[in-house]
């Protein structure tokens, strides 16, 4: 299959397998005559930069898109010429511009659900002392779309705009809560780079018998979280909320009862009703 980006297969990246279901799922995409090859080609060059690789020169941007290098340099000089990239001359490499900050501004600031979960959000942090954030799916993650650290969470201060994995309890939330021919049909295109079939089926089992999921240790070693999916009573669509810690903090046994009972409370609070997940 040919790359809807330049006609050649892709070099994987770091994360080469959600990259080619990302790329395919575009490719699909791109046989459409409304789609427009060259902007995708200068998002695709937008979304390489993440929290673990704020700078990238142009022949890891080649890398990570399988675009010519000589392509790469048009679209990343374009790119800064607009705002979007910042250019460093002493590295020869690329940070994301204010544009691209500006662009985020525009959906965060009018997502009302961000806005009405935030109350609960501290009331959470503060009661648990864990770290509460707000999700959704994008793609092949879950990006954080708000995050509000209680005064103990001292290992998950991560930020808005974050890009969680969907082996976490927020990504194995959303995966339980989705229309089965939904999920199917998400995995498929995911393929290798989705969390494992036995996995989300004891996630979904974990939202049925106790409407929460969890990961306890599994993402990283020595934290545990809690997370619940939920359609959003302002009717922007499914998000995911979650509160994890470090395991002193936030012991199986309490994860399971006390802060499992408070999330489960707030995610009320942002729920249409009868769509709790």
């Amino acid at each position: 299959m040919q790359s809807f980006l330049n006609g050649e297969n892709p070099t994987p990246g770091p994360s080469g397998p959600a990259r080619r279901k990302r790329a395919g799922a575009a490719e699909d995409a791109a046989a459409r005559p409304e789609f427009i090859t060259a902007l995708a080609r200068g998002l695709a060059l937008l979304r390489c930069f993440q929290p673990n690789t704020p700078a990238l020169g142009n022949q890891d941007l080649a890398r990570l898109t399988g675009l010519p290098k000589a392509t790469v340099s048009r679209l990343a000089y374009t790119l800064t010429e607009l705002g979007y990239l910042r250019y460093h001359g002493d590295t020869g490499k690329y940070s994301p511009g204010y544009g691209v900050l500006a662009l985020g501004f525009g959906l965060l600031a009018g997502l009302e659900v961000r806005e009405l979960a935030r109350s609960a959000m501290t009331t959470l942090a503060q009661d648990t002392g864990g770290a509460v954030a707000l999700g959704a799916l994008d793609g092949d993650a879950m990006v954080y779309l708000e995050a509000v650290h209680g005064s103990s969470a001292l290992y998950l201060r991560l930020p808005v705009g974050y890009r969680a994995s969907l082996d976490t309890a927020m990504g194995r939330a959303c995966l339980a809560g989705l229309p089965r021919v939904q999920c199917d049909a998400l995995l498929a295109r995911l393929g290798g780079a989705a969390p494992a079939v036995d996995v989300i089926e004891r996630a979904a089992d974990e939202l049925r018998q106790g409407g929460c999921c969890y990961a306890i240790g599994e993402w990283q070693a020595g934290i545990n979280a809690v997370a619940v999916p939920f359609t959003s009573i302002t009717g922007e669509g499914r998000f995911v909320l979650s509160c994890g810690g470090s395991e002193n903090l936030l012991p199986e046994a309490d994860l399971r009862g006390r802060v499992a009972a408070m999330l489960r409370a707030a995610v009320a609070q942002l729920s249409a009703p009868g769509a709790v997940r």
